[in-house]
């Protein structure tokens, strides 16, 4: 059966469906890292005290918006156009706390056209929310409510995350507030074409931390934490043939999520970094008509005139190994890396020409070609 990859935002019609929310509140308790505990020949992990530590850091977020929709009229069997009537209808999604003045982040798709966005914290609080900026080809966005003492997630680094590593998915399936499921990382640097930024200027950027965790719709926005609470994902789509869970889901790195909420709250648009170069998949064949022993690195078709890998003497041909320190081995690894930096720095690459490895320094730019801020 074919899988298609499905973003998780819950739509329905108000008029329609009537749901009951019963939320949780989770107890305090001292900041401890799991217990793992033998069961049978495997061992599992109790998460109780990292899910009570996190759960209050994920909220239920609820959009409204009006669209134009025809009405008809039946008269005598005959079907009549009355013309368009002006109906109302509420997503629901995720968001995680990342500041304890009441910053949240959430998914672009969960927010998207939203004409009033209103969040319900873990302690049945339901406060409304502005929109602080959106990133439509990161589908993150950035809103705020008016609260204090809010408790916040703690950004981890997602790459040390290691494929195997357990994992919690905490967010509001089928508007079920305040869920948790485990799993673990099944893998990472997934690029499976989910985010339509088809509208906007910029590429989208795609790297997910893909993972076994059951999530459904309503998932959207919510968090991946690791073992110790911390944040290392934004939960955003699965893979599945009826919009149900199958095994299947992704998430956005947390290192990128921080860059671009940090950007959307200082600048209110993103500070997106370009090296100015077409990027190739490596293949088994490329490589070995490179004379390399194994498939690495992604391949430079072109590198644009006067752009930042062209003022630092990278040429088409080029094979392009590493960025700041990171090997990058496929398209989605290298914008994910170069997602986490703004024009203007100074980033260290490694790069394979003609039998020798070749290190520079290159100097980020915009899409514009400078380097300087563009604030929206």
């Amino acid at each position: 059966m074919k899988k298609v990859i499905i973003a998780l935002s819950f739509l329905f019609s108000i008029a329609a469906i009537i749901m009951g929310i019963i939320p949780v509140r989770a107890q305090e308790v001292p900041t401890q890292p799991p217990v793992s505990y033998v069961q049978g020949s495997l061992v599992a992990t109790d998460f109780s005290q990292v899910a009570a530590r996190t759960i209050d850091g994920v909220v239920h977020i609820r959009t409204v918006q009006t669209r134009l929709t025809p009405l008809y009229q039946s008269f005598f069997g005959f079907i009549i156009n009355q013309g368009m009537q002006r109906k109302e209808y509420s997503a629901y999604g995720s968001g995680v706390i990342i500041s304890s003045d009441g910053y949240i982040v959430t998914n672009n798709h969960v927010v998207q056209d939203a004409e009033r966005i209103s969040v319900t914290l873990n302690d049945k609080r339901v406060l409304e929310a502005k929109l602080v900026g959106t990133d439509p080809a990161t589908d993150l966005a950035l809103i705020k409510i008016d609260a204090r003492d809010l408790k916040a997630l703690q950004f981890g680094d997602s790459d040390s995350a290691r494929v195997g590593q357990p994992v919690l998915a905490i967010g509001n399936p089928f508007n079920l507030t305040s869920t948790v499921t485990a799993g673990i990382i099944s893998a990472k640097a997934r690029n499976v074409g989910i985010i339509d930024n088809s509208h906007g200027m910029e590429s989208p950027i795609e790297s997910f931390i893909q993972t076994d965790a059951a999530v459904n719709p309503g998932n959207s926005g919510g968090a991946l934490v690791d073992a110790n609470g911390r944040l290392i994902g934004i939960v955003t789509a699965i893979a599945s043939a009826d919009g149900y869970y199958t095994g299947y889901s992704f998430a956005i790195p947390a290192n990128l999520a921080q860059k671009v909420t940090n950007d959307l709250k200082r600048y209110g648009t993103v500070q997106r970094a370009y090296l100015g170069v077409n990027i190739y998949e490596m293949t088994d064949q490329i490589a070995k008509q490179m004379g390399l022993n194994e498939v690495k690195g992604v391949l430079i078709g072109r590198v644009v005139p006067g752009a930042a890998a062209a003022k630092a003497g990278l040429k088409d041909g080029d094979l392009l190994l590493s960025v700041s320190g990171v090997e990058v081995n496929s398209f989605a690894e290298m914008m994910q890396e170069l997602g986490r930096f703004a024009p203007g720095d100074h980033v260290s690459v490694t790069y394979y020409r003609n039998g020798k490895t070749h290190s520079a320094t290159v100097t980020l730019q915009n899409s514009q070609g400078t380097t300087d801020i563009i604030k929206r």
